[in-house]
């Protein structure tokens, strides 16, 4: 396994030692797989409506910052459909502060109304972006770096249907000097040294990480993500909001649903409800019972491992495949690799 690091503009805003972001998984980005992918060099966010109070919410700030002996970690902070839950934001950052954490990543509508909340506490603000067009507003509004994800993400992707690396590649012609990186579909060291030798700063992740050891869902889901194929994702809701999700028995009845004419949240009644996912799936162990956010990505999952095994096998791998490039075009590269924009 290499020691060797990547050092990109990503790395130096964070202070880690890897390119990679964990991006916030609802119900499953709590202490502990947070804490793991941090001590194995990574960023990771820990998201704060899976928690059923801010002291709870608290708790799990401190139980990371024990883990992690006081290394840096992060809040993510994901705007939802429902104002009411967007209301909670500002006590999610005011306690975040509180707790010694600076670093968050923010996804959903447009971060205008947090940005001046955290760059005045000192913090340092990623923004989730689902297009060109809302990267480049993001920058304007004075975030410190920038993530593009293409349809291929689990969750969320937007109304966006390019994939993540045209999208990227759109990006990078007509950001400035932000750091960025991108995200969606990633599962493999292979993606990563390829969006590296795009242009991007590193790469953000969800579904690959969502059968590690530290992830406290159900054995039966982990299990189920490891036999998954690049096939094992769908889309679906696509005319209310996009989302991508493991294709299982939940997610084609909502499909069919769809087909017959259903466009209103109510009409599909809770089997839409990440709270039916919390119990049934992440608990109970019904993988077919509720809908499970999950990208193509998800599908490079070979076993159940740490996640720190996972950050180093995928960091082995993406420099085995930078050094390949280096080879075909004749420069070779030892110890340390820094991407361009990072050694301007």
């Amino acid at each position: 396994m290499t020691s060797r690091r990547v050092r990109t503009p990503i790395t130096e805003l964070f202070g880690i030692e890897h390119p990679i972001l964990l991006g916030g998984m609802m119900h499953l980005s709590d202490a502990r797989i947070v804490a793991a992918v941090v001590n194995a060099g990574a960023m990771g966010f820990i998201t704060p409506r899976s928690f059923a109070s801010l002291e709870v919410f608290r708790d799990e700030l401190r139980l990371c910052r024990e883990l992690t002996g006081g290394k840096p970690f992060g809040v993510n902070l994901t705007f939802a459909g429902r104002s009411a839950h967007n209301s909670e934001m500002p006590e999610h950052i005011r306690v975040a502060f509180e707790e010694g954490v600076r670093h968050f990543e923010s996804a959903g509508r447009s971060p205008e109304d947090v940005v001046p909340m955290i760059h005045d506490g000192n913090g340092v603000l990623i923004h989730k972006c689902p297009s060109v067009r809302h990267a480049l507003a993001a920058e304007r509004l004075g975030v410190d770096a920038v993530a593009l994800v293409g349809m291929e993400e689990g969750g969320h992707p937007g109304a966006n249907r390019l994939s993540t690396f045209v999208s990227g590649a759109f990006a990078l012609e007509r950001l400035g000097d932000i750091p960025f990186v991108v995200g969606g579909g990633i599962g493999s060291g292979r993606q990563i040294a390829a969006a590296l030798s795009m242009g991007a700063d590193g790469v953000v992740m969800g579904s690959r990480f969502m059968a590690a050891t530290e992830i406290w869902a159900h054995d039966a889901l982990k299990e189920r993500i490891v036999q998954c194929d690049e096939h094992a994702s769908i889309t679906i809701m696509e005319r209310i909001s996009t989302w991508r999700v493991m294709a299982n028995e939940t997610a084609l009845e909502v499909r069919r649903l769809e087909l017959e004419g259903v466009r209103e949240h109510r009409d599909y009644g809770d089997l839409i409800l990440s709270s039916r996912t919390r119990e049934r799936v992440y608990l109970n162990g019904e993988t077919d019972a509720g809908i499970v956010s999950f990208g193509p990505g998800g599908a490079f999952t070979k076993s159940v491992e740490p996640a720190g095994d996972i950050v180093r096998h995928l960091m082995s791998e993406a420099i085995m495949a930078l050094d390949r490039v280096g080879g075909r075009v004749g420069s070779g590269c030892e110890g340390e690799i820094v991407t361009p924009a990072a050694g301007a």
